[in-house]
């Protein structure tokens, strides 16, 4: 059965392929709402000037003395809001002005006793300092505004995707349908069939630009949006026209790619809040808001499969997930998400109807066929700098794998010809892929035992596969 390979590792940071095709779009970026126009006063911020005095202190807190510039690169604000801040700070005797040079910039502020006890008051209580927080109401309206339901790509965007890999065009087709329909999910198969590597693959396919906040604030707690290892901003070439009058609260990002694995618990999906340091930092779908949202191994959580997929019940069918401050405020976010759900169960093996129900595609990952492994062997041997011939690709494919009845899974002409590598460079051999080096790699891929007549029995399982070849 065909199915798919990459030809290289996995990037760590992927671009889409495709661009928003709407009247609105213009360079690739989505044109700003008013929302995400560079504030002017406290007023535009739309937060509490005690919030922002408190933002300000801490910044402060951390120099003694600071100048204008300083705080306005950490709030992420324009210095004429900063300044007017300050100015508050001044006039209740918590800062001072310790020097004024010709520019309105060039200002430096020093704590007084006063704000100094104030700031190290608020630190100790909530140790968030950067920039300020955007409102909720501003978070939901730009998830709204730019919702992964506005994401729809074409074949051509698909191809362009997936250009570099071995995958049939049946799947890729599947990939594309589900993308559009905005449901979630299911990626099934054997271990090393790739599944994981087509889901983090799938952000490629979405296009446009999306704004993520540092930070949102609710009832006066602080949570912490953005997270680099996850956004990743538009190049300052892609976004210079959006950033001349981007809120700076904001950055500027591909839509992300979330990935959870083995490692998710049913309290990863909740809002952590660090005791220690005072605020909460948002959970993994949150972050992938706008984005794709993979749940890798789905099977292999220490939770149980059937208490994660009913936590995911009503994001599902209402786009919508609660939250609970330590406060006992509930407030709720969009779930603007494409789930996907990657497992090597089979989607009757998890035994619960009603995730399955709300899942719009289930796709299977299997084994490829001999003429694609050919493929993904050949380019692979390329990438290693190995020359091959077909005697040792056939000796692979007769006397390993259908000798020991094991698939033709992508995963493995990369695992073995790096082993095959690294013993030409050990042995000093010339780099040629040979039946004794691949037999090598073979039994320490799959922790065999060597023996001296290993290679004996293995050229017999060779001609054993030929006469039954030539005998059909």
């Amino acid at each position: 059965m065909n199915e798919l390979h990459h030809t290289g590792q996995t990037p760590r940071l992927l671009k889409p392929v495709a661009t928003v095709k709407n009247a609105d779009t213009e360079h690739g970026v989505l044109p700003l709402p008013p929302w995400h126009v560079l504030p002017r006063s406290i007023a535009d911020t739309g937060l509490e000037i005690a919030q922002l005095l408190s933002l300000l202190m801490k910044a402060a807190y951390l120099h003694r003395t600071v100048t204008l510039s300083v705080l306005t690169e950490t709030l992420k604000l324009p210095a004429t809001v900063v300044n007017e801040v300050a100015t508050v700070a001044v006039r209740e005797r918590l800062l001072e002005i310790a020097h004024r040079g010709a520019s309105d910039l060039d200002v430096r502020f020093r704590l007084t006793d006063a704000g100094y006890a104030r700031a190290a008051e608020a630190s100790a209580r909530c140790s968030y300092t950067g920039a300020a927080p955007v409102t909720l109401d501003a978070y939901l309206h730009a998830v709204k505004r730019h919702s992964v339901s506005h994401a729809a790509v074409t074949k051509a965007d698909v191809t362009a995707a997936f250009h570099d890999l071995v995958i049939p065009v049946h799947l890729l087709d599947a990939i594309g349908m589900a993308l559009n329909t905005c449901r979630a999910l299911m990626i099934y198969g054997p271990a090393g069939s790739g599944k994981t590597y087509l889901a983090q693959r799938l952000g490629m396919l979405l296009p446009g630009a999306v704004p993520v906040p540092h930070a949102i604030t609710v009832a006066g707690e602080i949570i912490q949006v953005f997270d680099p290892l996850v956004h990743v901003p538009f190049d300052e070439s892609e976004a210079s026209l959006a950033r001349r009058t981007l809120d700076r609260r904001w950055v500027l990002c591909h839509r992300p790619v979330v990935l959870s694995g083995g490692e998710l618990t049913l309290s990863m999906l909740d809002l952590r809040y660090d005791r220690t340091a005072g605020f909460y930092q948002a959970p993994p779908h949150m972050k992938a808001n706008n984005g794709i949202y993979i749940v890798d191994d789905l099977g292999r959580q220490l939770v149980g499969v059937s208490d994660l997929l009913n936590r995911w019940i009503v994001p599902l069918d209402r786009s919508i997930d609660m939250f609970t401050l330590q406060t006992g405020v509930r407030f709720s976010v969009p779930f603007d998400v494409w789930p996907v759900f990657s497992t090597n169960l089979e989607p009757a093996e998890l035994g619960d109807d009603a995730f399955l129900r709300r899942l719009g595609s289930k796709l299977f990952v299997g084994p490829l066929s001999v003429d694609d492994y050919r493929e993904v062997y050949q380019r692979t041997a390329s990438e290693f700098g190995l020359a091959s011939t077909e005697a040792a690709f056939e000796f692979l494919v007769d006397s390993l794998h259908f000798a020991s009845d094991m698939p033709l899974l992508a995963c493995i002409p990369r695992d073995l010809l790096r082993l095959v590598a690294s013993g030409v460079r050990y042995h000093g051999h010339a780099p040629h892929v040979t039946q004794e080096g691949l037999l090598a790699a073979w039994q320490a891929y799959y922790g065999l035992r060597a023996s001296g007549d290993g290679m004996s029995k293995a050229v017999a399982a060779r001609r054993g596969a030929d006469d039954h070849r030539a005998a059909n």
